[in-house]
C-alpha cells in the first residue's frame, strides 16, 4: 500500500516534534564540551574512493600513512584479509565503511526485491565496519525522485534501516546517514527529526561539509545536528564555479579556496562537543606530494 499523503496538521505536528528536540541538545552539548575547551587531537582520515594511486591494498595504505593520515574510510564489500593486512601493516585505524550499494540498491526504491538487496548491503556493511574495527557505516539513506515521492522515500528507507538496528546495536557499530544531492532531508531540522525517530543510539549523521554549500551553510546544519554528528567529510565547493561551469565543477577546488566559511564550520563543530574523526573527501589524492598536500590543508584547517 502507497503512504498516505502527510495533511497539513501531520507536518505542523512533525515539524514542532522536530523544533523541540533541536532545542533540546545545546545543554548536553555544552556539558560535553565547556566553553573555550579544545577538543582532543583531531584524528585525520580520507576516503578510499578518493585515493587515486595505482598499486595493491597495502602500497595505497603505505602511501597514506607517509603522507600524514592517521586512517582510511573503506569501501563496503571488499576482500577483509587484504584490508586488515594493510590496516595492521601500516598502523592506520579505520574509522568508516561507506556503504558501495546504497546507490545502485536503495532502500527507498519501489520495487521490494531492490530494497531487500540494499538491506543485505546495509547488514554487510555493519559487517564489515566490525571486522576491521569502524565505529560507524556512511549510508546514503534513500533518493528522491520522478519515480520515488519524498514521503515514500521516508516511509521506505526508514522502515529497511529499521530492520537493521538489531545488528548495529549487536556489533556496536553506528549507521551514520549522509546528506548527499539525493533530494531528501534537505533542511537540517528535517534531518535532526529524520535520525530522532528511529529512538536509537545506534543512527546519526555523518555530515559533509562540501555537500551542504549548494543549498545551505554547513556551519547551521553542524549546530542543528549537534551530537547526531558521527563523522565528518571535510570537502570543499565553489558556487562560482558551481554557477559558471556546471554543478558539479563545484567541487574542482582545493580545500580552502572554495566557499566553505572554514573558521564558522570548526567553531560550530567544538561547540557542539564533537571528538570524532574529521575524514577529506577530496580530489588530489593521486599521488604522494597530493596526499600530502590535503593532510596539510586539512590541517590548516583544523588549526582556525
Amino acid at each position: 500500500m502507497e503512504p498516505a499523503p502527510w495533511s497539513r496538521r501531520d507536518f505542523l505536528k512533525r515539524a514542532g516534534g522536530a523544533l523541540a528536540a533541536v532545542a533540546a541538545w545545546p545543554a548536553m552539548a555544552r556539558a560535553a564540551a565547556p566553553e573555550g575547551a579544545a577538543p582532543a587531537t583531531w584524528r585525520k582520515g580520507i576516503m578510499w574512493g578518493t585515493v587515486g594511486l595505482k598499486g595493491s591494498t597495502l602500497e595505497k595504505f603505505q602511501a597514506i600513512k607517509a603522507a600524514g593520515f592517521d586512517g582510511v574510510e573503506m569501501a563496503s564489500h571488499l576482500d577483509h584479509r587484504e584490508v586488515l593486512e594493510a590496516r595492521d601493516a601500516t598502523g592506520l585505524a579505520i574509522p568508516s565503511v561507506c556503504n558501495s550499494l546504497h546507490w545502485a540498491k536503495p532502500l527507498s526504491d519501489p520495487d521490494a526485491g531492490v530494497r531487500a538487496a540494499g538491506l543485505e548491503a546495509l547488514r554487510q556493511s555493519l559487517r564489515d565496519a566490525k571486522a576491521f574495527g569502524a565505529t560507524s557505516v556512511l549510508l546514503v539513506p534513500g533518493v528522491v525522485n520522478a519515480k520515488v515521492s519524498y514521503d515514500e522515500c521516508w516511509k521506505r528507507s526508514a522502515e529497511e534501516i529499521a530492520k537493521a538496528l538489531p545488528l548495529a546495536a549487536e556489533l556496536g557499530v553506528k549507521i551514520a546517514l549522509e546528506n548527499v544531492w539525493n533530494h531528501f532531508l534537505l533542511s537540517p531540522l528535517e534531518a535532526a527529526r529524520y535520525v530522532d525517530e528511529f529512538q536509537s543510539p545506534w543512527v546519526g549523521w555523518h555530515f559533509d561539509v562540501g555537500n551542504i554549500v549548494l543549498y545551505g551553510w554547513p556551519e547551521q546544519w553542524v549546530r542543528i545536528l549537534g551530537p547526531r554528528v558521527v563523522k565528518v567529510h571535510f570537502k570543499e565547493f565553489s558556487r562560482k564555479r558551481c554557477d559558471e561551469e556546471g554543478r558539479w565543477k563545484g567541487f574542482n577546488v582545493k580545500l580552502l579556496e572554495g566557499d566553505n566559511h572554514w573558521p564558522a564550520v570548526m567553531r560550530a563543530l567544538r561547540d557542539i562537543g564533537y571528538r570524532d574523526w574529521v575524514i577529506t573527501e577530496q580530489g588530489g589524492g593521486d599521488s604522494p606530494a597530493g596526499l600530502r598536500e590535503l593532510v596539510e590543508r586539512v590541517e590548516k584547517i583544523l588549526s582556525l
